[in-house]
C-alpha cells in the first residue's frame, strides 16, 4: 500500500483540522453541554459549507468526487475534536451513491440538508443476519423490525436498514415517516443514539443482495476505526503535555521509568491504530478485498483504544476525571467507539474464520 496522502486528501485533511480545531474546542464543549445541546449543528454548517461532508460524492451532485479514504481523513479529525456531529452520514450517503445514485437526495447529503444514518444493530444478531424483515408492495417495498443504538437517529431525515427477504438480505433506504418510531437511548459519551421502529415502513432497496449490506457495513466498521484514530491521538498528547509539566519530587513525572514506559506502550498503540486503519481505508477506496483487513484496524480500535484511555487516565490521575479537562471526553468516547459494531472478540472471531477459511 501507499502511505502517502494525495494532494488533494492532504487538502481534505488540513481543512479539516484547521475547522475543527478552530470550533470544537473544550470551551465549545462545555458551553454545549451547559446548555443541554447534543448536536453540534454549528460545526456541522460549517464542515458542510467546506464542501467536507460531501467529498467522497459524485461531482455531478455537488460531492468533492474524492475516495473513501478522504472521508476517513475528515472523521480522524473529528474524532481529535470529539465533535458532536453525525459522522457515519457522509458513509452512509456513500452507500446511497453506489447503489442508487438518486442526484436529488444526493445533492442534500452533498450540503447536509439530508442526513441519513445506518441502522445496522439488532442486539446479539451480525448486521448480516438482521431479523428485521422486508416484503415487496408494488413498485417499492416495506420494512418491519427494530433496530438499535442507530446514531444521531432523532436528526435523520433517512436510514440505511439492513432487513431479510425471502431471497436473501437486502440493504433498504427507509424515510422518517409516521411509520418510523425513534425512541432516544442514551449513551456514556453523549452521542446521540436511537432505538428505531419500523412497522411496514415505505422503503427503496439499495442494489440487489447482501453485497450492499457487506459493503456499508465494511465502509462504517473502518470508519470508527479512522475516528478512533483522532480520539487516541489527542489522549495521547494530553497525556503527552501533562507528565511533562506535572512535577513530584522536584522533576516532571515523565521523567520516571516507569512513566516513560506506559507513554510508550500508548504511543505503539496509537500508531498500530492508525496504520491499521489506514490499511484497512485505503484497501476500501482502492477497491481491494478488506473484510479481513477491516476487522484488524476495529480489533486494534477496541483493544488498543482501550489501552490508551485507561493509560490517560492512570497517568493524569485525578486530573483524569476532572470535567473541567478535557481528557475525560477521550475516555467515553473510547469506549462507545470500542464496542459500536463489535468489540475486540467480535473481530478476533471474523479474523479467526478468515484463517479457518483461507480467506485472509
Amino acid at each position: 500500500m501507499d502511505f502517502s496522502l494525495s494532494e488533494q486528501e492532504q487538502a481534505v485533511a488540513d481543512l479539516s483540522r484547521q475547522i475543527l480545531g478552530d470550533l470544537s474546542t473544550p470551551e465549545r464543549h462545555k458551553h454545549l453541554e451547559a446548555d443541554g445541546l447534543t448536536h453540534d449543528d454549528y460545526v456541522w454548517g460549517e464542515l458542510c459549507d467546506a464542501g467536507l461532508v460531501g467529498v467522497s460524492l459524485p461531482e455531478e451532485c455537488g460531492g468533492g468526487g474524492l475516495g473513501f479514504l478522504a472521508t476517513c481523513l475528515m472523521l480522524e479529525e473529528i474524532g481529535r475534536t470529539t465533535a458532536r456531529v453525525p459522522f457515519l452520514a457522509p458513509v452512509a450517503a456513500m452507500a446511497v451513491a453506489e447503489f442508487d445514485p438518486d442526484e436529488d437526495l444526493l445533492a442534500e447529503m452533498a450540503t447536509g440538508s439530508a442526513l441519513v444514518s445506518p441502522a445496522l444493530v439488532e442486539p446479539g444478531r451480525d448486521p448480516g443476519g438482521p431479523s428485521a424483515t422486508a416484503v415487496a408492495a408494488g413498485d417499492g417495498w416495506t420494512v418491519t423490525g427494530t433496530k438499535e443504538m442507530v446514531p444521531f437517529a432523532d436528526q435523520a431525515d433517512c436510514f440505511l436498514v439492513p432487513a431479510s427477504t425471502d431471497h436473501g438480505v437486502g440493504l433498504f433506504l427507509v424515510h422518517n415517516a409516521p411509520s418510523v418510531e425513534v425512541v432516544p437511548q442514551e449513551a456514556t459519551s453523549g452521542l446521540v443514539e436511537g432505538k428505531v421502529v419500523l412497522a411496514d415502513a415505505p422503503a427503496d432497496r439499495l442494489g440487489s443482495g447482501a453485497e450492499a449490506v457487506d459493503w456499508l457495513v465494511q465502509r462504517c466498521t473502518a470508519a470508527l476505526s479512522a475516528v478512533a484514530v483522532g480520539v487516541v491521538s489527542e489522549a495521547l498528547r494530553l497525556t503527552a503535555a501533562y507528565t511533562s509539566e506535572r512535577e513530584q519530587f522536584g522533576r516532571p513525572i515523565a521523567t520516571f521509568q516507569a512513566v516513560g514506559q506506559r507513554v510508550g506502550d500508548a504511543y505503539i498503540d496509537t500508531e498500530a491504530i492508525r496504520l491499521t486503519a489506514l490499511q484497512a481505508c485505503w484497501r476500501l477506496d482502492q477497491g481491494l478485498e478488506a473484510s479481513t483487513e477491516v476487522a484488524v484496524a476495529k480489533y486494534w480500535a477496541a483493544d488498543g483504544g482501550q489501552r490508551v484511555a485507561n493509560a490517560a487516565q492512570h497517568l493524569h490521575g485525578g486530573m483524569g476525571v476532572d470535567r473541567d479537562y478535557p481528557l475525560w471526553r477521550y475516555y467515553v468516547w473510547a469506549k462507545h467507539l470500542e464496542l459500536s459494531l463489535g468489540g475486540s472478540t467480535t473481530q478476533l472471531l471474523r479474523i479467526g474464520d478468515a484463517l479457518a477459511t483461507g480467506t485472509a
